[in-house]
């Protein structure tokens, strides 16, 4: 690993970009074939896809790992630490389980941990580096992960909380918090699927979030369009605009035509009283968990068929192009540089 220092923003760019990138190689699957493999009978898609989705947080570890050009054993050692402080596996009658894909808010945190400590140790071991970095780092700071679980979890519940007092309005009003609240979790550390399963999110309240994940996706894809290319663009709507968490930290003002397009659908989502599912919320579009489930709730008839095509992609997509340019073009408070992914 390089010996050069870095600064406070350069460490935490590449904590950031490592963890989006680790998060799109584990969720795009799921995204991408879950779904087709459950409406298809085909088991083995949707185990092998649970699996990487499970895997989230180790491969979140070593994209950090790349981002600081560590050894291979540094890798190993930050991967594993970076698991085991999401929480994400749990020993029950001594068999180790997976208890789904963590904390990533946490897992982040110890990964940050982990690096500064790695950094810190270098190669001042020399001969002894094999043996004792990974000893020191995966139970010190892995350790220190597993205490910190508990309050970083809260977050979640606390975020649950809120978007549940939502629920008691009126449904446009509803809609459009609820819409505007997960258009912005999508995009941050935080579990949108966690959310709304702590808190058993159903009804429009579930279906209005979905279409605050519709306009995320399709809004950053075409906002970043013109520097990130079709492949990139697509895998926000398919797989999980998470991908966008570290352009988010760095300049949270890009996601004004986000929240403004994400209110706008939100609000016509309590109109039409689009439905969902505790176990729905939070997928949008991806691997067409959304409409699928707001179908299955109010019927496969003609009506129906054509407001799903139009709440779930229609008006998203074209509240996508007005609001981009709205806020690039006419009141040039974002440019489209903001959105651009990079993959190194």
């Amino acid at each position: 690993m390089s010996e050069n220092k870095i600064n406070a923003k350069e460490f935490i760019s590449k904590i950031l970009t490592g963890m989006s990138i680790g998060i799109v190689v584990a969720l795009i699957p799921s995204a991408l074939l879950g779904e087709l493999g459950k409406a298809l009978n085909i088991n083995a898609i949707v185990e092998i896809t649970k699996m990487a989705s499970n895997l989230l947080t180790i491969v979140m570890g070593l994209c950090i790992a790349m981002q600081f050009k560590m050894s291979p054993i540094q890798s190993g050692t930050l991967a594993i630490t970076t698991m085991i402080g999401s929480g994400a596996l749990k020993i029950k009658d001594n068999v180790i389980q997976f208890a789904g894909m963590g904390d990533v808010i946490n897992a982040g945190i110890t990964a940050a941990l982990a690096v500064l400590l790695i950094l810190y140790i270098g190669d001042k071991l020399k001969a002894y580096t094999m043996l004792c970095v990974p000893t020191v780092v995966i139970t010190l700071i892995g350790f220190t992960g597993l205490e910190m679980l508990p309050y970083v979890s809260s977050i979640t519940k606390y975020l649950g909380n809120m978007v549940a007092a939502f629920t008691t309005l009126q449904p446009v009003l509803m809609g459009i918090f609820t819409a505007v609240t997960f258009a912005v979790l999508i995009v941050s550390p935080v579990s949108t699927v966690g959310v709304a399963m702590a808190i058993s999110l159903a009804g429009i309240g579930s279906g209005t979030a979905n279409l605050g994940i519709c306009a995320a996706g399709f809004g950053l894809a075409v906002a970043g369009f013109n520097v990130n290319g079709m492949g990139t663009s697509l895998a926000h709507i398919l797989g999980s605009p998470k991908m966008q968490l570290a352009n988010f930290v760095k300049k949270p003002t890009m996601m004004l035509p986000i929240v403004a397009n994400a209110a706008v659908v939100g609000a016509l989502g309590g109109l039409q009283k689009i439905q969902g599912t505790p176990m729905s919320a939070g997928f949008g579009v991806s691997g067409l968990i959304g409409p699928i489930n707001h179908l299955n709730i109010v019927g496969y008839s003609t009506g129906n068929l054509i407001t799903t095509v139009i709440m779930f992609i229609v008006a998203p997509l074209i509240l996508s192009f007005v609001f981009k340019y709205l806020f690039i073009n006419v009141l040039k408070m974002v440019k489209e540089e903001d959105y651009l992914i990079e993959f190194k």
